[in-house]
């Protein structure tokens, strides 16, 4: 069997926004060729997780499944996907572009001699899949040539993950071989932040503060907007550089992607670094007296006024649209 398989990663049974936006990248490579993607989930007791894929428009999952796969080390994840991928051959495979998977796939792509192509944010006709280089300055476009499984992991936010289409699918299960001793690393507990951390990949309304907001006094002004909302506060690069609010709330090309529903930006000029963490976003709304600021060519609604004006009476208009 060849064509167009995804990885589905899950974290403490609970399966991310990025696995379905690589579902939703699979289903349009997949779409190329009038077919659908089949679907892979790795584990020990994986029945649930894949009772739940297997309802989002994919032709059939995979339970991969072994005592030793409970919990991830790359060891095991490569042992149990390369057997698979040796009896199933597909075309492509897709994986969400997470920490786990650049761990492990690297790793994977080289036992079979294949390509990885990582950090993809567009797939064309070809097909073609688009990386972008130098912080988003740039944008490669690559193909991959020759037999075997190419493997591509898409960047979080480039798909919509709630455009996957439905579906029922069978599901089926694959034992692959593994002992103890072929595990050379011990897992762990998984990395847990502080009580206060924030994943803004998953928020759905974002309002993001920048250098024009002046001194870290001022933040009250943008939270209490952010309250109104309902919305995360998050900041660009130099406002968690100066230590005014926690590097978790950090959008940008060495902060976190985010792909809201609405993101409001606050005096935010727009530098490219900040740009790639936000172009998943469906919705940008800029406040910035410079009516020249990069982020307004980005923007789909723009306010040219100080924030220190337009931001208060916002919130007010919030406020009162509750009442």
């Amino acid at each position: 069997m060849s064509g167009i398989w995804v990885v589905i990663e899950d974290r403490a049974g609970r399966i991310g926004r990025i696995s379905w936006e690589a579902v939703s990248a699979a289903q349009k490579l997949a779409s190329q060729r009038n077919e659908k993607p089949n679907a892979i989930v790795v584990g020990a007791q994986t029945e649930s997780l894949a009772a739940e894929v297997a309802s989002k428009g994919v032709a059939k999952v995979v339970r991969v499944e072994h005592p030793l796969l409970s919990q991830y080390t790359s060891d095991g994840f490569t042992l149990a996907l390369e057997q698979l991928f040796r009896a199933e051959s597909p075309d492509f495979v897709v994986f969400p572009h997470t920490y786990q998977v650049r761990d492990y796939a690297p790793a994977l792509a080289a036992r079979l001699n294949q390509v990885l192509i990582g950090d993809v944010v567009a797939i064309e006709d070809g097909p073609l899949f688009t990386r972008q280089l130098m912080q988003g300055r740039l944008a490669g476009s690559y193909k991959a040539h020759g037999a075997g499984p190419c493997f591509i992991s898409v960047q979080s936010g480039a798909f919509r993950g709630e455009t996957a289409d439905a579906g029922t699918a069978e599901v089926t299960t694959f034992s692959p071989t593994i002992e103890a001793g072929q595990i050379r690393t011990k897992p762990s507990e998984p990395f847990r932040g502080a009580a206060q951390t924030v994943d803004l990949g998953s928020a759905q309304l974002i309002v993001a503060v920048g250098r024009g907001i002046k001194e870290a006094d001022n933040l009250p002004l943008v939270q209490e907007l952010a309250t109104a909302l309902g919305a995360e506060l998050a900041a660009s690069r130099p406002i968690c550089d100066n230590g005014w609010l926690p590097i978790e709330r950090q959008v940008g090309s060495s902060g976190q992607t985010v792909a809201p529903k609405l993101y409001l930006a606050v005096g935010i000029s727009g530098a490219i670094q900040h740009l790639v963490g936000i172009k998943g976003s469906q919705c940008v709304v800029a406040i910035n007296k410079d009516a020249d600021a990069p982020i307004f060519e980005v923007a789909d609604y723009g306010i040219v006024g100080d924030l220190f004006e337009v931001v208060p009476a916002l919130t007010e208009a919030l406020k009162a649209a509750r009442h």
